[in-house]
């Protein structure tokens, strides 16, 4: 017990270092923070009141955005199911599931908005880049919930599958789907869920969908029609949530 307790006030010791480290070092000052409310105040101004004209391109790129979300969780899906296998501590041995798990750090390590721009140089500008973008980023993440659902599990019916000699996919198949199943249609619909919220910057760098406009209309100077996307933006984001937590309590 005194060895936990030392090592929670350790913890706490090196947490309250780092922020006032960070506090120290930083260039913080709230003179600036306070003076800057006129010019937020006057830029929010400008936005208002929304323009109603841009609601076709409002449409357009609501509903690429849409389809960058759903066909780039579906790629990540098709490729997280195998890799998560062999991610898996217990699907694979050491020598297979520790290099993947590495490599799927990796993945997650790389910023979205880099793996776009890459995209947007190999296959040009539009939709596609974004699609591959989300789908090779989301595999990051949704490998690993796959394998940690797959860990996850009770080892009783795996361990009377293998004494009754049942290989590896009968394992999976009879053993571990019907447990992980939840668990999978839970992470999977949050990932679709950040999926999309980050499909609404991949325009910035012309991976398509409803960024773009955004973009385009504040560099233009034309604020009401960005304060239109803007709140179509706000709109579509909180009609997914309300999806989510529905499905989510469906699958709970």
């Amino acid at each position: 017990m005194e060895s936990r307790g030392w090592g929670g006030f350790a913890t706490g010791g090196l947490v309250a270092g780092a922020v006032l480290w960070s506090l120290a070092t930083t260039d913080v000052e709230l003179s600036r923070l306070f003076s800057a409310g006129p010019r937020i105040g006057d830029f929010l101004a400008r936005m208002f009141p929304p323009d109603p004209s841009v609601m076709t391109e409002i449409i357009n790129g609501s509903a690429e955005t849409l389809r960058i979300a759903i066909l780039g969780t579906l790629g990540a899906v098709l490729l997280s199911g195998p890799l998560g296998v062999l991610a898996s501590e217990t699907m694979a041995p050491p020598v297979v599931h520790r290099p993947v798990r590495t490599a799927l750090a990796l993945i997650r390590a790389i910023p979205l908005i880099l793996v776009a721009m890459l995209m947007v140089g190999a296959v040009g500008l539009g939709p596609l880049p974004g699609i591959i973008a989300v789908a090779i980023h989301a595999t990051g993440m949704l490998a690993k919930f796959y394998a940690e659902a797959i860990d996850g599990v009770a080892r009783g019916p795996i361990a009377a599958l293998e004494s009754a000699g049942a290989g590896p996919l009968a394992r999976l198949r009879y053993a571990i789907w019907p447990q992980m199943a939840p668990v999978i249609a839970r992470d999977t619909i949050f990932r679709f869920e950040l999926n999309l919220r980050e499909s609404l910057i991949l325009g910035i760098v012309g991976a398509g969908g409803i960024g773009f406009y955004i973009q385009t209309y504040v560099r233009s100077f034309q604020y009401e029609k960005a304060a239109s996307v803007t709140l179509a933006v706000i709109a579509m984001v909180l009609a997914i949530e309300a999806f989510n937590v529905a499905l989510r309590r469906r699958f709970s």
